[in-house]
């Protein structure tokens, strides 16, 4: 199905609709998910969701093939010549904050279709995912320069430490950000000073 009759909604209903899809699939899972739940939070009729999508199993392809093509957005803002890790993560962080602003669950969706286990769908989510997730973690650290780090620091657990500080900061930030159209220097600020610990932990005295 090309889902033109979807893409000829306005925006913004577009958008509450595969919200409230993606919210029903990451609490329910795919078997026990309500599509009367998701039009009951999208405010359409359940004919009309239909009318998009051919049944659940389309809709839920849909959102998978959609919320990566969200996801590219991230890697075709970022500049990959930027060879500190902090400041590169930096970048990806308040881009993933801008996407979650207008997709609040679209990282939890993804990462709920890797456990997904319902018979419907469990062969077709391999084949659309392919290695794009794994790819797209390559991406993130590609020219990165390792070398600034302390030879007793191993750079996958700092990196797993510096994942839990910018998710822990990301889940604070969203519930008090309303608006990114203009992300103040208030926050950047608050950023940099949890950066600026990490980087004197991690890297080696005099490394920038």
């Amino acid at each position: 199905m090309n889902h033109l009759k979807f893409h000829s909604l306005p925006s913004e209903k577009q958008v509450r609709i595969i919200n409230a899809a993606m919210k029903q699939f990451v609490q329910s899972g795919y078997e026990k998910a309500s599509t009367n739940e998701i039009v009951k939070d999208a405010q359409i009729s359940k004919g009309s969701l239909f009318n998009y999508f051919n049944n659940k199993k389309d809709l839920y392809l849909y959102l998978i093939e959609n919320a990566l093509k969200i996801v590219d957005v991230i890697f075709a803002e970022v500049d990959i010549g930027e060879r500190d890790l902090f400041r590169r993560l930096s970048q990806i962080g308040f881009i993933k904050l801008k996407i979650q602003q207008k997709y609040p669950l679209v990282f939890d969706f993804l990462k709920s279709t890797q456990l997904e286990d319902a018979a419907e769908v469990k062969n077709e989510i391999s084949p659309i995912m392919g290695s794009i997730l794994d790819s797209s973690l390559n991406r993130i650290y590609e020219n990165i320069d390792f070398s600034k780090f302390r030879p007793d620091v191993s750079p996958e657990k700092a990196l797993q430490i510096l994942n839990w500080t910018m998710m822990g900061f990301a889940e604070t930030q969203m519930e008090k950000i309303k608006t990114f159209e203009n992300i103040g220097m208030e926050l950047m600020d608050e950023w940099n000073g949890y950066m600026e610990i990490l980087k004197r932990s991690f890297y080696k005295d005099g490394e920038e």
